[in-house]
């Protein structure tokens, strides 16, 4: 295969390195050009540059697919290495430091960026202004390390086994709730099979599914599967459809405080809420932890014990 010699490795030929690996990755030019934060036509003549000057092909291309040639694996596999020790020797130059540096990139359930990414990451960037954040709200799992991020926020009980997670919440109530005038037109429910003749917020969830609403009293568990004429996956959509008097809607009681403490919203079948695990933040273990993450936790952390 063709190489750059080293001593004339340019900062551009890293860059395009740089760019050849995430088009790898993802094996989508138009992904890999939001990630890099450049035009797709621009980051194609990256990678015809780069192809150029090494003399080999280095991704099949159609108009539908991208693959990597023989050649530009084997050359992937060598850069994620040599891209992770470049990685690991920064974030043990940025630990001589007396305030982290760098770029985060994290993933969040919608629920997760509300919750905790809104209220702490406005004292973080304060906190440490050589900083920045990349936050992608989503949500639907994802693989933060093949997707490149450095971290993501999950409900407990839905992280893989095999990565670090720190608890960034505390117990999650989940409530159904309505309208004042949605309530005043309908028999309330007084047992969660009652939500059967209701008109309900459906939630679609980012597996695909729709979601059967959880309750719990007194050790009583009880799943409905709820009709309603409009299904969203958007916990915004729900309150606003639950204030306009849609139907009854579901959600974390966090999301819903503020418009229950104003009367615009009312708490159906109460004594019906279950507690659910709290939100954590996670990430992977068998890598470096990367500059700025252990000081984002810190900051949760201590948001978290003032609740």
């Amino acid at each position: 295969m063709a190489q750059l010699p080293v001593s004339k490795i340019s900062r551009a030929d890293l860059a395009d390195l740089n760019s050849f690996l995430i088009v790898y990755r993802l094996c989508n030019f138009t992904q890999a050009a939001k990630e890099l934060g450049v035009t797709t036509s621009a980051l194609s003549h990256s990678i015809r540059n780069l192809e150029s000057r090494l003399g080999v092909r280095l991704l099949n291309r159609t108009s539908r697919t991208v693959s990597p040639t023989e050649a530009g694996s084997h050359l992937a596999k060598r850069l994620a290495v040599g891209f992770s020790e470049i990685g690991e020797a920064l974030a043990e130059v940025n630990r001589h430091r007396a305030s982290p540096a760098g770029r985060l990139r994290l993933n969040a359930l919608q629920d997760g960026a509300r919750l905790v990414l809104a209220k702490c990451l406005p004292i973080y960037l304060k906190k440490y202004p050589d900083m920045s954040v990349e936050v992608a709200v989503e949500d639907k799992m994802v693989d933060i390390v093949a997707a490149g991020f450095d971290a993501g926020f999950r409900f407990g009980g839905t992280i893989p086994a095999d990565l670090v997670a720190v608890k960034v919440s505390t117990p999650l109530k989940w409530v159904a709730v309505a309208s004042p005038r949605y309530l005043y037109q309908k028999t309330a429910p007084m047992i969660p099979e009652d939500l059967i003749h209701h008109s309900c917020i459906q939630i679609r969830t980012g597996q695909g599914v729709i979601y059967r609403w959880d309750f719990e009293k007194d050790g009583d568990h009880r799943v409905i599967d709820v009709p309603g004429q409009v299904c969203v996956n958007d916990t915004n959509l729900v309150l606003d459809f639950a204030r306009a008097g849609v139907g009854i809607g579901y959600c974390l009681e966090a999301r819903a405080a503020q418009y229950l403490q104003t009367g615009e919203l009312r708490q159906v079948l109460p004594d019906w809420a279950p507690t659910e695990p709290p939100m954590y933040l996670y990430y992977p273990g068998h890598r470096s932890v990367p500059s700025g993450l252990h000081e984002l936790i810190d900051v949760i952390r201590e948001e978290l014990s003032r609740e």
